[in-house]
């Protein structure tokens, strides 16, 4: 289908511009593939449709507005069926056409079926416990998110770039602050809200240095122009993209951009924290991924020993913090989730690193995708169980998981599973491949100190995960323990915790608890496909 930019051409004799040869008119036309672009305008046409359905709905109905947001993050991901074998383009320049701003490849196709996946497993987790929060609201923020993190991957010109990294990151604002009255919801909103602007002022100066030096916002028409760039502009060049790279690892929460993780996630509803660990980090990564190896590639020398620091000083502050996280404190659970969010980006960003140092870097790439739809599956699956337990025990302590084998022996076995995928252990086997395939990724390639830096914070990683899996198979305790001192509001115990009796648990819950556990059990039977599927050519 095409779109005339300037309308329909003119009779003969009918204006002055008549005489215009046949060319210049068809320069004139946009093509658009509508079936290239699916994916992202699915979800933002939805979110228009729920909210202006919710200004006619009682309220009595308004749970037909969930449904109608997990029905159209199912239809969008459906959308990606006719996408997995072919290469489309749409919005080229009509100048030259293999200058395009969004590219539906083999990667774009993967980061979104990551990204639409775990939104549709958000929307499930959030069904059960809508009537604290306003639904329209809540749903249309949610669904633009989700449109804007699909395009990402898909965008090919820095343009593209921030406005979909911003349409992804201003409606998470929002539903960080969406509990109503919640100091703690309205000051990690605060947070968030203040970090990412300051983070967003930065890459758009990069961006513009790196548009001064080049000329040009396509990210291939960028890599050669950074390959003979004139001399007196090489700095502000190299400037340039290193201030852009800031944006990206401040949305996948790399060290020193990630202090505004563990109080975001602690104030917003578990359902968004859950989102923000998974899809925020897909578009940070895939973001990323698309700035430095296609447009930076000339600058592999400048950003790669950028990438392998952040990996190893985001991996050990997230570990090293995860692992003195006090479990009778309240939110200790979702706390310890935001400290091993961060270590898990660490790990994300070194086959990133590595393809800097690496003349094919299809592997890599391949590796750090693989890496996240193994973390996506595991760690909503966590968030779920967190949930779960949030319902009898709002505070989530880890101690409030203490026997919870005893009274929800499904549910424990699941989280088990979920945290021993993290780990990188049996029965987790897709853990353990994923941290494999990055580990294998650096060594012989890389900086060989980033390896050892990983598996000593592997290691570091196996205490905490292990002591959370151990508290649930532990004996239910029957006294209440002393607050520890100093700990304020945070209303912990020390010791253990009475096991909180199971209630019926909501089928929309149950069924994301469920989904994730399948998931993940059948990439630990074959996890070598992941990594096969997840590789391919980013151009």
């Amino acid at each position: 289908m095409s779109i005339p930019v300037t309308g329909a051409p003119p009779a003969t004799g009918a204006h002055p511009l008549s005489g215009l040869a046949a060319d210049s008119v068809a320069s004139l036309v946009q093509s658009v593939d509508w079936v290239a672009i699916a994916p992202a305008v699915i979800p933002a046409v939805v979110a228009l449709v729920v909210l202006v359905a919710d200004l006619f709905l009682p309220r009595e109905r308004k749970a037909l507005l969930g449904w109608a947001a997990v029905g159209g993050l199912a239809l969008a991901a459906l959308a990606l069926g006719p996408l997995r074998a072919g290469h489309r383009k749409t919005f080229c320049l009509t100048v030259d056409a293999g200058e395009c701003s969004y590219v539906a490849d083999h990667f774009t196709v993967v980061v979104q079926l990551l990204v639409i996946g775990g939104a549709l497993l958000t929307a499930l987790l959030s069904l059960h416990d809508m009537e604290k929060y306003p639904p329209g609201e809540y749903w249309f923020l949610l669904l633009s998110s989700a449109a804007g993190a699909a395009l990402l991957p898909a965008s090919r010109d820095l343009a593209t770039l921030i406005v979909a990294l911003e349409v992804t990151t201003l409606p998470a604002f929002a539903l960080v602050g969406i509990k109503r009255g919640d100091r703690l919801s309205s000051e990690a909103a605060l947070k968030f809200f203040l970090s990412s602007v300051a983070a967003t002022a930065v890459t758009l100066l990069g961006v513009s240095f790196v548009y001064a030096a080049t000329g040009t916002l396509h990210l291939a028409a960028i890599a050669d122009g950074l390959g003979d760039v004139q001399p007196q502009l090489a700095t502000l060049a190299k400037v340039g993209a290193v201030l852009t790279l800031v944006g990206f690892a401040f949305k996948l929460a790399a060290a020193p951009f990630h202090f505004w993780v563990p109080d975001t996630y602690v104030g917003a509803p578990l359902p968004i924290a859950a989102y923000l660990s998974v899809v925020g980090k897909a578009a940070g990564f895939s973001g990323l991924i698309l700035v430095t190896v296609i447009a930076f590639e000339p600058y592999a020398d400048v950003w790669g020993p950028v990438v392998a620091v952040l990996a190893a000083l985001t991996m050990t502050v997230g570990n090293v913090a995860a692992l003195r996280q006090r479990a009778g404190y309240a939110h200790s659970a979702v706390r310890l989730l935001a400290w091993s969010s961060i270590g898990q980006a660490g790990y994300l960003l070194v086959p990133i690193a590595a393809a800097a140092y690496s003349d094919d870097p299809e592997h890599q790439i391949g590796t750090t995708v693989a890496y996240a739809l193994m973390y996506t599956a595991v760690n909503l699956g966590a968030f779920a169980v967190a949930a779960l337990v949030a319902r009898t025990a709002p505070a989530n302590r880890l101690t409030d998981y203490r026997g919870l084998y005893a009274t929800r022996p499904l549910a424990a076995l699941a989280l088990a599973f979920f945290l021993l995928c993290l780990a990188g252990l049996p029965p987790g086997v897709i853990g353990l491949f994923a941290k494999v395939a990055v580990f294998s990724s650096i060594v012989g390639t890389g900086p060989a100190w980033l390896a050892v830096v990983m598996a000593v914070n592997v290691v570091i990683a196996l205490v905490y995960y292990l002591r959370w899996t151990a508290i649930l198979f532990a004996k239910p305790a029957g006294e209440p323990a002393e607050e520890p001192a100093g700990s304020g509001a945070a209303e912990g115990l020390a010791g253990g915790r009475t096991a909180v009796p199971a209630t019926r648990t909501p089928v929309p819950l149950t069924a994301a608890i469920a989904l994730t556990a399948a998931l993940a059990i059948v990439l630990s039977g074959v996890p070598q496909l992941v990594l096969r599927y997840a590789s391919g050519a980013l151009l």
